[in-house]
């Protein structure tokens, strides 16, 4: 009975969200997404009248986003044909440097201040120093994600705070990029801004018209074999069961071959990383078997917004607000640094690491470091809406090789567990030393910009 609940609840927030947003024009104006609006609703209406609401089904809707990130992690590869490494690198590689930049520098920013100045004037644990990317660069799937981890590390709170940080994550990217893109086309660095009072009123409210209403995928099996949707979420369980294994593999290893260590890796690393793994394995397999034209990336997209809007929602509605309110200054200060550390990124080093469409390439990284992916894109959309400089290409090619690492990759799981195992300052070391590494690369590049 609670799953019913649960899903009728959020369906209700998610409904109520798009019928405010079409409603409020500012909310229009601020391209709030509707998960957020109706998770925000969820939050007042817990806050407000929560004994009204058992305690048990709030609490298994805080859960959800744990399960819901599996699902968009299994998505990300599955229907695509990967190019070339080498391709790969060549095309986007002032990109990735400065994806690596602003995601490194988020670690060395946020446990940096967690360990050198929250832990002795506020005694929090240290691990609120990987919030930062986590909530920042991962958004609320790798915060939900990443639940176990917190638990097993013995900082529950760390849960409620991640969703603060990825909810107030998404709203600076988006206002403080809609600011940025405003300034950009007042110095003349864009010219294809489709401004809020340019677009049509379908565009403003997010409705397609009847006429003009785009594919959400194509099917690839006949409905009479098997429902071609249902194909496509048995792909993605077979992928969440592939890296379920490979995660029950690796702690089986590690009990195995260090029976006497008291701390264990593996115990509270996250699935979702390895099931972005399961995902490419599928696809390896498919495309070996020359049956790959049966999966179709549209529909995973579909499968995995679907998801990403459900969890979002049932993310910030859950927010414990007492933890974020007895929490609050360290979060505030951290965000504030974190949201310059990208303005620095654009501002400086951007016009300078990109030969073309600078702001273009930039705008994207800065969405997706502050808000996740679908900011960036967003953002990106604003500045180039037919798609006519690198940008996009570039953004595109990046993820390749970017999203496996950061923002919910293997290093955003392995850094929290080495945080709660080893501590803060050597995993900080790291840090500064990737961010050094990029930093090189970076200027190495930015050097052959100038002499060219």
């Amino acid at each position: 009975m609670n799953a019913v609940v649960i899903f009728c609840l959020l369906s209700v927030l998610l409904v109520l969200g798009k019928l405010v947003r079409l409603g409020v024009p500012v909310l229009q104006r601020l391209y709030l997404p509707s998960s957020v609006i109706g998770g925000l609703i969820g939050l007042l209406v817990f806050s407000c009248f929560g004994q009204y609401f058992p305690a048990e089904t709030v609490k298994a809707m805080g859960k959800l986003p744990g399960f819901l990130i599996n699902v968009i992690f299994a998505a990300i590869f599955l229907g695509t044909v990967a190019p070339k490494l080498k391709d790969v690198f060549k095309m986007a590689m002032p990109q990735l440097c400065m994806g690596q930049m602003l995601a490194w520098g988020q670690y060395v920013i946020g446990l940096g201040l967690a360990g050198f100045l929250f832990l002795p004037l506020f005694g929090v644990n240290a691990a609120m120093g990987n919030l930062l990317e986590i909530g920042f660069e991962g958004g609320h799937g790798t915060v939900g994600g990443m639940t176990q981890s917190f638990r097993d590390g013995g900082w529950e709170e760390g849960i409620a705070l991640g969703y603060t940080v990825a909810t107030g994550g998404m709203i600076l990217g988006i206002l403080v990029g809609m600011a940025l893109i405003n300034w950009a086309l007042n110095k003349g660095h864009i010219r294809s801004v489709r401004t809020f009072d340019e677009r049509d009123r379908s565009e403003r409210i997010g409705i397609y018209q009847a006429d003009a209403r785009p594919s959400a995928g194509k099917q690839t099996v006949f409905c009479d074999s098997i429902d071609s949707l249902a194909w496509h979420i048995a792909l993605l369980g077979i992928s969440i069961l592939i890296g379920y294994g490979m995660l029950k593999g690796l702690q089986f290893l590690e009990v195995t071959l260090f029976p006497d260590n008291e701390s264990r890796l593996f115990s509270g690393f996250p699935l979702f990383p390895l099931c972005m793994i399961g995902g490419v394995l599928v696809q390896i397999i498919f495309q070996k078997m020359k049956v790959n034209y049966l999966i179709d990336h549209g529909q995973m997209q579909r499968l995995s917004g679907a998801s990403l809007d459900f969890l979002v929602v049932a993310a910030v509605a859950t927010i414990r607000l007492e933890v974020v309110k007895a929490n609050w200054l360290p979060l505030v200060i951290m965000m504030s640094v974190g949201l310059l550390w990208s303005v620095f990124l654009l501002m400086v080093v951007a016009p300078r690491l990109f030969k073309s469409a600078w702001f273009e390439c930039a705008i994207a990284e800065f969405g997706q470091g502050l808000g996740v992916t679908a900011t960036g894109l967003m953002l990106l959309r604003t500045v180039d809406p037919e798609s006519k400089t690198v940008a996009a290409a570039s953004f595109g090619y990046k993820q390749l090789i970017h999203e496996p690492v950061m923002g919910g990759g293997l290093w955003t799981a392995f850094a929290l567990v080495l945080v709660f195992s080893i501590g803060w300052f050597p995993v900080w070391l790291i840090c500064l030393g990737m961010l050094m590494i990029w930093g090189i690369i970076t200027g190495i590049i930015i050097a052959r910009n100038r002499k060219k």
